[in-house]
């Protein structure tokens, strides 16, 4: 499988190199693509300052130009939290997607979104400050609108981005479990 593997609002920290070299050991072809041009963050709310000053439409226009030279190839879109976001935006917009992998976190959806039985996975802590019930539900129903076939993953006590080692959040536990799942879900695409 081809994945496009976005890093989080923390920038690209060792985790995402680390979870590309686990994906590419199970025999994925992966790119990590650097929305914040090298720069990483020690916290989350530097790592959304970041952001909201490059501005959403900018990331998601370096996302686009990472992705496109591979996207006729059928790009499995993944992400971590923002990253996630980001991913989801591309894997809606991009006909030829094969599916959609979100590591703990999600997006809005545009009202003319759809694709054709999309097949999407989320892996989200629960509970998750940013990714809270309600908004889970409606997400959920939002996708299956759109098409997409959908699986959702909750992961009691853990931390926002508890696949980061390198983070507070981390759950060694929830990570493994994350990783056995999305592993079958991308060799099931």
């Amino acid at each position: 499988m081809n994945i496009m593997l976005f890093h989080s609002t923390y920038g690209p920290r060792p985790a995402v190199r680390a979870a590309a070299d686990r994906l590419r050991a199970a025999g994925h072809e992966v790119w990590t693509p650097d929305l914040f041009e090298g720069r990483t963050f020690e916290t989350a709310e530097e790592g959304m300052a970041f952001s909201d000053t490059v501005g959403k439409d900018e990331l998601l226009k370096r996302a686009v130009l990472a992705a496109a030279p591979y996207s006729d190839r059928g790009l499995v879109y993944a992400g971590f939290s923002l990253g996630a976001s980001v991913a989801q935006t591309l894997a809606l917009g991009d006909e030829k997607a094969r599916g959609l992998l979100l590591l703990h976190g999600t997006s809005d959806i545009a009202e003319s979104a759809s694709v054709d039985e999309l097949p999407v996975q989320l892996h989200v802590a629960e509970p998750d400050q940013f990714e809270t019930d309600d908004w889970l539900s409606a997400w959920y129903l939002q996708m299956r609108r759109t098409g997409a076939d959908v699986e959702i993953y909750r992961y009691a006590g853990a931390g926002h981005l508890y696949t980061d080692p390198g983070l507070p959040d981390f759950d060694a536990e929830a990570a493994e479990a994350t990783w056995k799942v999305a592993l079958g879900f991308l060799d099931s695409l």
